[in-house]
């Protein structure tokens, strides 16, 4: 049957219409499936984001001269929260939370709540609060940082203008608080309105409010992440991040390990956050702010060859903060790694022999009414540096502190009224005593003010400016009503005689005293690369830069005896005696041996000698001043000579003894070379109120001893060791070796002779 030609028309349209749906899928499909992409890929793509994450570089190590590893790296694991993942409604967030904390508990972590702002009395149906004063205010009664950031919250919240120093209400902070992080909801309306809180688990709501308020005022951002767990393993990792890494972000962290714990301390210093102060100076070298850098000592002194550079993780993630991809954009480079000049073996012995020295002087005192006599002596320092190069073999400063346990004991250390973390050897500023005498007389002697057979009478009392009636006393009329009589220089070192010594200052004068001082590094750099203080070189022009009054002829004959303004540090008189002892060539000290490659080992840089000052001293001259410092030693008359007597080396000393009050014993002051034929290491000691240069010197001897392997004991040694044992650490003689040669003891051997 034939269709009607009045319905064609219609059935044409209808097919034409057919073809044209099915064209149109037929190219939808084409695209979708060749040239296009879907609704939901699209989607996705429009919710991605890229973001970039520091890759830590590794920090170079810290190594002694021969190689022995003193800071070292350690590896660990933090999990911090994400600003950019974690989920940002209070419910969802609160809940992430809360399962974190759940995971880190059935890993076997303990987590302890930060310290809140409130004092929480949970005994009704919605806690009521109290400021925890502790928190809100320092001991001054100023307001902390934090507790400033809390109030600006409030001030927002409350939309009210409050005084400065006014605290906001606590129980109306805490409602505002709470219901801040989703911790309280408010049900019905008007009159039938009720707030309640969130959690039926009281110890939920304290949980969740220290956490989500120290996570806002410790400016929790993108750019802030937040430290949750430290120091943490690959399982709890994986705890955390099952199904999704949202919120969570791992960082490897590079922890600092010192494997000398208590020695070298002063010396290695401490890494750190950058301090608000620095932090233009780091920003400008390319230093992110959440940097860590050296903030003391060797850490500091030598940022720029430990210091690594950081990579680069470019992190793409989807709208709910899973990690698509992860691509290191740029490859982290390590630091490379510092070699000191210091020996460990030869610091511990020089840490111990000062700690064993400064205790005995303590211990045996005899002190009278207004005469302490040694029993306050409670600090120092010992230097030791090689004569040929300035190198510093060991460097020792008392009382120290341990760097390992820096953070706990850091009350502790600030309240120690002997300031254990004041490095006292390269910062500790003291008048030199008669250790100065010996630059005196070389230059004098160079000079030609004095001759190898100049002598001056030694009458007790100076009396070259009796006219103005100042007769400054030699210390054995000080000490003993008596007088030395007539002395040449090399004498007149031996005994240290002071009358001596005026006239020969007076004859120098200070501008050429001075002109020697500064070429022997008395009161100049020395060239160390940690932070030094510079002492004061007495004179007219110290006087006059720092208002001090008129310099005075007497002032010339009291600096000559190393008093007057005379201030230098420990590391300056071992400088000084190095320098007398290379004929006026002085080196520049230095901690820095040589600096390598991380990875490879290779040496990028070795330290070359500098010299820093240098002036002919006469050689005949040198040779004289050397031997009366070997007669301080050896000679009966000698100041240290019941220190050196029988020793088994010849060495060359000088002794000093320094006021410090009436009411304080005086400080104790040693310098010393050794050994004398060929000097290769000089030495300067101090111990405050120390009581008498000589008994400063045990702590030298006992360097001395050990270091060129001698075969020496006295009874000194039982009391140095009983000391160590006791307080933990290795005695210098082993109990079971074989008899060794005793040392004098007399106390009729010389003594002290420095007033």
């Amino acid at each position: 049957m034939k269709p009607r030609r009045e319905h064609l028309a219609r059935y044409i349209a209808l097919a034409v219409m057919f073809i044209l749906v099915c064209l149109f899928y037929e190219i939808k499909l084409v695209n979708y499936q060749i040239a296009g992409q879907d609704y939901y890929t699209m989607a996705r793509a429009s919710r991605t984001y890229t973001r970039t994450v520091p890759v830590r570089a590794l920090r170079g190590q810290i190594y002694d001269a021969n190689g022995v590893p003193l800071v070292t790296n350690k590896y660990s694991y933090n999990v911090n929260l994400d600003a950019g993942s974690i989920p940002r409604y209070n419910d969802e967030r609160n809940e992430f939370l809360l399962d974190v904390l759940s995971k880190y508990a059935s890993w076997g972590g303990s987590w302890a709540a930060p310290d809140c702002a409130f004092r929480l009395d949970l005994s009704g149906e919605l806690p009521k609060g109290t400021w925890n004063e502790s928190y809100i205010r320092r001991e001054d009664g100023s307001f902390t940082t934090l507790a400033k950031r809390l109030f600006r919250i409030i001030d927002e919240l409350t939309e009210k203008e409050r005084a400065e120093d006014e605290t906001p209400d606590a129980d109306t902070a805490l409602t505002l608080i709470l219901s801040r992080y989703g911790l309280t909801t408010t049900e019905g309306k008007g009159k039938s309105r009720v707030t309640k809180l969130t959690y039926e688990n009281d110890a939920d709501t304290v949980t969740l409010l220290s956490l989500r308020l120290d996570m806002e005022l410790n400016n929790f951002s993108a750019e802030s992440p937040y430290l949750m767990f430290e120091d943490v393993d690959i399982k709890l990792i994986t705890l955390l991040t099952e199904g999704s890494s949202r919120g969570i972000d791992v960082t490897t962290e590079v922890e600092r390990v010192f494997n000398v714990p208590g020695y070298a301390s002063h010396i290695l210093g401490r890494v750190g956050k950058i301090q608000a102060k620095d932090a233009e100076y780091y920003t400008e070298r390319g230093y992110r702010l959440d940097a860590v850098v050296g903030i003391s000592g060797c850490e500091k002194a030598f940022e720029e060859y430990l210091r690594g550079v950081d990579g680069e993780l470019t992190i793409v993630e989807d709208a709910d903060g899973n990690a698509l991809s992860e691509t290191l954009t740029k490859e982290p480079v390590a630091g490379r790694d510092v070699y000191l000049t210091i020996d460990i073996e030869y610091q511990k012995l020089a840490e111990d022999a000062l700690d064993a020295n400064i205790a005995w002087i303590r211990e045996s005192a005899e002190p009278e009414e207004d005469d302490p006599d040694g029993s306050d002596a409670d600090a120092g320092a010992l230097i030791v540096q090689s004569v040929k190069d300035g190198s510093i073999i060991a460097i020792a400063s008392n009382p120290t502190f341990d760097l390992v346990t820096f953070n706990e004991d850091y009350d502790k250390l600030m309240e120690d009224k002997r300031s254990p973390m004041f490095n006292r050897a390269i910062n500790g500023t003291y008048a030199p005593g008669s250790t100065f005498k010996v630059g005196v007389a070389a230059a004098a002697l160079t000079e030609g003010i004095l001759d190898p057979y100049t002598n001056i009478e030694c009458t007790g009392v100076y009396e070259y400016y009796k006219d103005s009636q100042f007769e400054p006393r030699c210390w054995i009329n000080l000490m003993f009503g008596g007088q030395h009589g007539w002395l040449d220089v090399a004498s007149a070192i031996r005994v240290s005689c002071n009358c001596f010594f005026y006239e020969t200052g007076r004859r120098l004068g200070i501008e050429q005293m001075n002109r020697y001082c500064r070429v022997y590094g008395l009161g100049q750099p020395t060239g160390i690369e940690l932070d030094e203080s510079l002492g004061v070189l007495a004179g007219p022009e110290y006087r006059e830069e720092n208002g001090l009054g008129q310099w005075s002829p007497g002032d010339v004959v009291q600096a000559a005896i190393g008093q007057s303004d005379n201030l230098f540090t420990p590391l300056q008189m071992s400088c000084y005696i190095s320098t007398i002892v290379n004929g006026g060539k002085r080196n520049a000290v230095h901690l820095l041996k040589e600096v390598r490659d991380h990875a490879t080992g290779e040496v990028s840089y070795t330290y070359e000698t500098k010299t820093m000052s240098e002036i002919k001293l006469d050689r005949e001259s040198v040779d004289l001043v050397l031997s009366a410092m070997r007669d301080v030693t050896e000679d009966t008359t000698g100041s240290a000579s019941k220190l050196f007597m029988d020793y088994p080396l010849a060495i060359g000393g000088k002794t000093g003894t320094a006021q410090v009050s009436s009411k304080q014993s005086p400080n104790a002051i040693f310098t010393a070379f050794a050994p004398f034929a060929a000097p290769e290491i000089a030495c300067a000691t101090v111990i405050e109120r120390g009581n008498a240069g000589t008994d400063a010197g045990h702590a030298v001897r006992d360097f001395f001893t050990k270091y060129f392997n001698i075969t020496y004991k006295d009874d000194y040694d039982d009391f140095r060791d009983a000391y160590l044992v006791e307080n933990g650490k290795e005695p210098f003689n082993d109990p079971e070796s074989a008899e060794t040669e005793d040392g004098a003891d007399s106390a009729d051997a010389g003594g002290e002779n420095e007033g």
